[in-house]
């Protein structure tokens, strides 16, 4: 199968999106005979850091998650396309980590309302599009399919597969809302509101968090990486709690 036929992404127009079982026999393909990158020999031309996140993902046993990836993405600042599985078909997202941006063949509304819960990685790799405004006008994207990063990493946290806190954030620790988060831009009600205004005047341990009104484990896990991604989060690994809780 011609290698030609599974860019990751069309720099103009509305591209058709790929059946997820063509896409899947050329990854195959691209695996045959190499053991130690299975997925793609495109692989070793991202950064040794983000490389070494995508292999710690799928030496644990089982895919990485999206969000998982997505977060490496961003905190490693680069440029990479996440060939997602959503439904029969193959979705490419392209992360402009430093832009703050996404390039998504598939409206926005449509991707978050009614795909989140189903994503899987298939494949990542270096983004071959470019953000707008670059010097490569050819590989720009359609301005109408570009849209803000943080909606989407809030949704992601909040909605999507992902139960659990990101390792980065894991415990033993105490968390704060940073005092530069716009909080009010933060889709956020009710008792999550509550819950990050309280966060802005005292920190917490993911123990309390979910003991508070409205607030369960699974809710206060998936709020802490939501705000770990808005860059919103202070973690404390030294404070008096955060050291109790590892003592014990």
């Amino acid at each position: 199968m011609a290698s030609e036929m599974f860019e990751p992404t069309v720099p103009f127009g509305e591209p058709e999106l790929m059946r997820a079982s063509a896409y899947q026999r050329y990854l195959d393909e691209l695996g045959a005979g190499t053991a130690s990158e299975p997925v793609s020999s495109r692989i070793s031309s991202l950064s040794p850091s983000l490389r070494a996140d995508l292999q710690r993902f799928e030496q644990r046993g089982g895919s990485s998650e999206v969000l998982e990836v997505v977060a490496a993405c961003v905190r490693h600042a680069k440029r990479v396309t996440i060939h997602l599985q959503c439904g029969e078909k193959v979705l490419p997202l392209t992360v402009f980590a430093q832009e703050r941006l996404v390039h998504c063949p598939m409206p926005m509304d449509d991707l978050v309302q009614n795909h989140l819960w189903q994503l899987r990685v298939m494949h990542v790799e270096p983004a071959l599009l470019r953000p707008p405004g670059d010097a490569q006008r050819d590989l720009i994207g359609d301005d109408a399919m570009h849209y803000p990063l943080a909606p989407l990493l809030w949704e992601l946290a909040m909605r999507g597969q992902r139960r659990d806190l990101l390792p980065e954030i894991e415990p033993p620790a105490v968390y704060r809302v940073a005092p530069g988060l716009e909080i009010e831009s933060l889709p956020a009600s009710g008792a999550l509101s509550a819950a990050i205004r309280r966060m802005q005047a005292e920190a917490v341990s993911l123990r309390e968090l979910s003991e508070w009104p409205g607030i369960d484990r699974e809710r206060a896990e998936r709020l802490l990486n939501g705000l770990y991604l808005q860059s919103g989060l202070i973690v404390s690994r030294s404070h008096p709690d955060a050291v109790r809780d590892r003592w014990l």
